[in-house]
């Protein structure tokens, strides 16, 4: 994908990432640490990780064409550089909303259980909510230093920091 309506897609698309990554990251740890919400989601938290992971490509592929199309300069390397970091992010996001999406519904099948089982389920809830907020971070983290490096890119030259004066209607 190069173009949509005559604009580069990748300035399109990204804001695909920019919403769906945090979106997806902030349901994530609200799910693996609140069993209720992750009920309440239910496959809602899996179908938006997948939207997620693949608009990542996606972005990324349209972003590789941009490339080709400016100036190549060290602020556009970059945020190549950082931006081809994100996906295994992304796909850690998926792989632990279907885990959270999973475990979440064989507890809702299953009868409330004492003694030792329900004590065996608390260490893993405990390591899914640590995994999940560890790697929530690391891609919201992740997104804002590939936007960053991108706007800096885009703009770092494109607009002067004096005002221009006021435009006159034609």
């Amino acid at each position: 994908m190069s173009l949509i309506n005559g604009l580069p897609a990748h300035v399109l698309l990204v804001h695909v990432v920019v919403v769906l990554i945090p979106l997806t990251a902030l349901a994530l740890v609200t799910a693996a640490l609140w069993p209720r919400a992750a009920r309440r989601l239910g496959s809602l938290l899996p179908v938006l990780a997948l939207a997620a992971l693949i608009s990542v490509p996606l972005t990324t592929q349209a972003g590789e064409w941009l490339e080709r199309h400016v100036d190549n300069n060290a602020l556009v390397r970059r945020h190549t550089e950082l931006g081809d970091g994100l996906l295994p992010w992304a796909l850690g996001v998926f792989v632990l909303a279907v885990v959270v999406w999973w475990t979440a519904g064989r507890a809702a099948a299953e009868p409330r259980q004492g003694g030792a089982a329900g004590r065996a389920a608390l260490p893993v809830r405990i390591v899914v909510g640590v995994l999940s907020l560890a790697v929530a971070l690391g891609a919201v983290v992740d997104v804002y230093r590939i936007g960053d490096s991108g706007a800096k890119a885009a703009w770092h030259d494109a607009y002067s920091q004096a005002s221009t004066g006021p435009k006159s209607a034609s």
